[in-house]
């Protein structure tokens, strides 16, 4: 059996961008996603926005995509968490009332790059992911493990539900649909899964930054971040 997110995002588009006042009344919070690419993969930065309380339940949240950069090839690592500094530290993502989290791939060269992080001003929580093939969540110290199959479940579930919005107008939007569009999950006769495009030749770099903050923005709870 195979399943797609063909045909899913034409529809999940939006224009509005709430003023400053609009996302302190709205009890707005921005989730940072970023995936660190190696030499044959682009490293790549995802701001959602998300909609709701933390004493709401998660089904109601919604999640606005404001916001995609891709670096090219190759760009260093202290550039990138130079990069992605500045646009954390950005004063239009301070207007919330929870404050937000940057979740960073911690998978392979992640995890020295999260110890840059540490010791840049960012104003944002930090969330150190480890990407594997397991089967459950786990923590060991500032460390979350998720299985790649939860990561992706929660970009799919949010599409399928409506509950995930992409800005039209991001200069990076075509592409990220299109690799939604590529990417697939299979279920082997032995159920275990397959990731079509998850670093198996095709660029998945922008789908995964969104689904590092889409995952964490439905799992938050203010717990688990690096100090």
């Amino acid at each position: 059996m195979s399943m797609n997110i063909n045909d899913l995002t034409k529809t999940h588009f939006f224009e509005h961008h709430p003023t400053p006042e609009e996302q302190a009344a709205a009890n707005i919070e921005f989730f940072i996603g970023l995936d660190l690419g190696q030499a044959q993969d682009y490293s790549a930065l995802a701001i959602l926005e998300r909609h709701g309380s933390y004493k709401a339940d998660k089904g109601t949240w919604l999640f606005h995509c404001r916001h995609l950069k891709r670096w090219p090839l190759r760009t260093p690592y202290p550039a990138i968490v130079a990069d992605t500094a500045s646009i954390v530290n950005d004063p239009q993502l301070q207007h919330g009332k929870n404050g937000n989290t940057l979740a960073i791939d911690a998978t392979g060269v992640g995890a020295p790059i999260v110890d840059l992080f540490k010791r840049e001003k960012i104003a944002a929580k930090l969330k150190a992911i480890q990407i594997t093939g397991g089967d459950s969540v786990n923590s060991d110290g500032y460390m979350t493990r998720v299985p790649k199959r939860d990561l992706v479940s929660t970009v799919q579930v949010a599409l399928q539900n409506d509950k995930l919005k992409i800005a039209k107008s991001l200069p990076e939007a075509v592409t990220l649909t299109s690799e939604l569009q590529n990417f697939q999950v299979k279920i082997t006769d032995t159920a275990h899964d397959t990731y079509g495009a998850w670093r198996e030749g095709t660029h998945d770099d922008l789908v995964l930054s969104v689904a590092l903050a889409l995952w964490t923005g439905m799992t938050q709870r203010r717990l688990w971040c690096v100090a």
